[in-house]
Formats: structure tokens, sequence, C-alpha cells
């Protein structure tokens, strides 16, 4: 290996009202011990690009039942709403080592959630990508 720390599990949240990243949401990660009890496991806040990541490494996610839980009360009442849910909530079985990528849509009154899994990757944001026009048409 490279040496380098693996990133296998990214949160990233947008704000559909504004459409923009969602910044300072509290995330905590959940992991179901034996006893069906959620034992935390990691948290933080989104980055100015909605983004989180290095919540965990690849030795630590290990196979289980895991909840990421993000504080949606808090993010719209800092902006002056008044929230219909507590917070939004993914959960999901972890059975290898693969990369995670969390994505919710946040609104006031209801949020939706997607992953893209693929196999581990490096912690950081992800590579952007370069749409340039190649003299082609676009009708």
């Amino acid at each position: 290996g490279s040496g380098e720390p693996k990133c296998p599990l990214m949160v990233k949240v947008l704000d559909v009202v504004q459409g923009i990243p969602a910044v300072n949401v509290g995330v905590k990660v959940f992991k179901k011990a034996a006893d069906e009890n959620w034992e935390p496991f990691a948290s933080g806040k989104t980055s100015e690009f909605g983004e989180l990541h290095g919540l965990t490494t690849d030795e630590k996610l290990v196979e289980g039942i895991y909840k990421v839980e993000l504080d949606t009360k808090s993010y719209w009442k800092s902006l002056g709403f008044s929230p219909f849910h507590e917070y939004a909530e993914v959960v999901t079985a972890e059975s290898g080592h693969r990369h995670y990528t969390i994505m919710a849509l946040l609104s006031p009154c209801t949020y939706s959630t997607t992953a893209l899994i693929s196999g581990p990757k490096e912690c950081g944001a992800p590579a952007s990508v370069d749409l340039q026009d190649e003299g082609q048409d676009f009708v």
C-alpha cells in the first residue's frame, strides 16, 4: 500500500432551498452493537463544501450495521426556519472494504438521501471534472 490513510466514508449535504452546500451540519455515525444498542462511532461537521471526510479508516470500518445521523434541526434553525425533522438518518450494512459516499438533499420539511458505493479511495475532496466544449454543437 501507499501508506496513505483511506477514507471509506464521506458525507455530502446540499441545501436545496438555497441551492448551495449545507455548511456546518453536524454528523454523527453510530455502530450497532451485539446488544442491538447504537454505539457512537464517529462525528464531525460538514465543510464549506458541504462535505465531511476522514470520519473513519478502512481498518476501523469493519463489517456491521451503521447509522449516519445528520443534525438537520440545528442547521435549519440557524437559518431561521422551523424544521419538521429532528434529524435525517441513513442506516446501512457494511460487508466489505468499499468507499461509501452518503449524499443528502435537505429542505426544512423533507430530505432525500442516496449513496455511491465504490472501491476504496484516498481521503480528500473528489477530483474535479473539467467539462470543456470541444467544438461540439449542443442542441
